[in-house]
């Protein structure tokens, strides 16, 4: 994948005028901003750029290792799995500053290489066939449920949720209006979805 065709890597070019302050709600409901659902956090193997502006010679484009790490000139190693573009940037923006005039850094994504398990994302419940799919960049709620065929008549779309598992371990919901998105085309809670989401579809009450 080449990376004029990857600069899609979800507007996530984090010039450090601000770190992303992502976070997760405590109950299965809708968050307003749904920040937590829109944050995508680097794994092994995905590539990143990193641009240092006016400092070509610090600027690279590197793997993350299997440690987490990646490694940048002049600073060495700077841990970026788990972590946002907006941290890892905020990070060698950090190391750097010891070396460089108020250095400024841009981390984008390039390519997405996380392992095939978890660049899945998998849809269950009352939809026509339950499916585990390859992630693919801008993919939604949307996308994954029409990938498993939609749903059946014995659903209760807007009962359907998005779980999460957080950089902490704990997975958390986030409400989706599936009906609402299918039958009106209300897109409020048609999230990006990201690898490793599972997107469930519950059965109407009888």
């Amino acid at each position: 994948m080449k990376v004029l065709s990857v600069l899609f890597a979800m507007g996530v070019t984090a010039l450090l005028s601000g770190c992303a302050t992502g976070g997760s709600t405590d109950a299965p409901t809708v968050d307003p901003a749904a920040q937590a659902v829109t944050t995508y956090r680097i794994g092994v193997d995905d590539q990143l750029q990193v641009t240092v502006w006016q400092n070509p010679d610090l600027s690279v484009s590197v793997p993350v290792r299997p440690d987490g790490k990646i490694t940048v000139p002049l600073i060495g190693d700077v841990m970026a799995g788990g972590k946002t573009p907006e941290e890892v940037a905020a990070a060698i923006k950090e190391k750097l500053a010891s070396y460089v005039r108020d250095p400024q850094v841009a981390v984008i994504l390039t390519e997405l290489r996380s392992h095939e398990y978890l660049s899945r994302v998998r849809v269950t419940g009352a939809v026509r066939q339950p499916v585990s799919i390859p992630y693919r960049q801008g993919m939604t709620v949307l996308d994954a449920v029409l990938a498993a065929g939609g749903t059946t008549e014995f659903a209760a779309p807007d009962r359907t949720e998005l779980f999460r598992e957080g950089r902490n371990g704990v997975t958390t919901p986030y409400a989706v209006r599936l009906d609402k998105v299918l039958q009106k085309g209300d897109l409020d809670t048609n999230y990006p979805v990201q690898p490793g989401d599972v997107v469930t579809v519950p059965m109407r009450s009888f």
